[in-house]
């Protein structure tokens, strides 16, 4: 047997038939540092623990453990094999767990994200109708901006999100499919000048206070371009903030302007939203912002719970 490099396409291991068995073989080694000890944990024979040793080795091209007087060591590339081994045992344990929750009816864990509109027009009735089903499930949620939600997900602290790709980041990181368009409005106090029920022209809103949210927001860009395909000056007095609340404090407490997505303005105008603070300002101009998506990181495997959450937001956007 040669042992002179480990193959590096990526796949090799996906396509060796390298089982559970040989993953546990090679951390109960590291664990113990003996054949004789890694065996009696595998239930099997030292003769068949060193057979399914030379059996990693062969498939991989590399030597995994030295032989010392006493016990075995792992090499660089057996020390390599274990680490993932580990994470994967883990892993397994945990969908196993997962899975036996779901069927007992306990539920699991979700972690999702998503921006405002979509937040609560999508993720909440989803949420609400899978935690009637499995009371117990786990789920937290992140309403941000897309781009604070799509760095979360590639860092693993989020198992999808419903936002939008930031320009900024490759595209082929991701699964996405398109769900939804997001329209928006302009909201006010309730007496406020503008609230008077009239068509508001765009060019009549230039002098007042605007809160935005940050400069790389859909929304935001939206709003801008409305002003600067009308040649119309860009507000110069305005208060950035990605906080829904702070925006829904100023504009009630001020003659403060702000946009927001429709949903949000239906929800806070409702019975169960701010008692008729707030009015939604009649223009003469639409406010449409990029469409958002469900997106999740390629290639990475969604948790029995999150899946089922992702695939229930699917059917209900047909």
């Amino acid at each position: 047997m040669s042992y002179e490099k480990l193959p590096g396409d990526g796949e090799t291991l996906l396509r060796s038939g390298l089982s559970l068995r040989h993953m546990r073989m090679i951390t109960a080694l590291d664990d113990h540092g003996r054949v004789s000890a890694a065996a009696q944990v595998m239930n099997i024979s030292q003769p068949a623990a060193s057979r399914m040793i030379a059996e990693m080795e062969a498939v991989l091209d590399v030597k995994l453990c030295e032989r010392l007087p006493r016990g075995v060591t792992l090499t660089p590339y057996g020390l390599a094999l274990a680490r993932r081994a580990r994470s994967i045992l883990l892993e397994m344990r945990e969908a196993d767990r997962e899975i036996s929750e779901l069927k007992a009816g306990k539920g699991g864990s979700v972690f999702l994200g998503a921006v405002t509109a979509p937040a609560i027009e999508l993720a909440v009735p989803a949420i609400r109708e899978i935690r009637r089903i499995y009371p117990r499930i786990e789920i937290t949620m992140q309403v941000e901006t897309s781009n604070v939600l799509a760095r979360e997900l590639i860092a693993s602290r989020h198992d999808f999100i419903i936002a939008r790709i930031p320009d900024d980041l490759n595209p082929r990181l991701f699964e996405s499919r398109v769900i939804g368009v997001e329209k928006a409005c302009l909201i006010v106090r309730r007496g406020h000048p503008l609230a008077s029920g009239k068509m508001v022209r765009l060019e009549e809103t230039a002098g007042y206070d605007w809160v935005f949210q940050s400069g790389g927001s859909p929304l935001r860009q939206a709003m801008e371009s409305n002003f600067l395909n009308r040649d119309i000056p860009l507000p110069d007095r305005i208060l950035n903030t990605s906080s829904l609340l702070l925006t829904l404090v100023m504009v009630a407490q001020s003659d403060a302007i702000a946009p927001v997505s429709i949903q949000v303005a239906k929800f806070i105008q409702g019975p169960d939203g701010l008692a008729g603070a707030i009015d939604v300002v009649q223009t003469e101009f639409d406010i449409e912002v990029r469409p958002y998506s469900l997106i999740t990181v390629k290639n990475r495997v969604l948790s029995p719970a999150a899946k089922m959450l992702h695939d229930f937001i699917l059917r209900e956007v047909g």
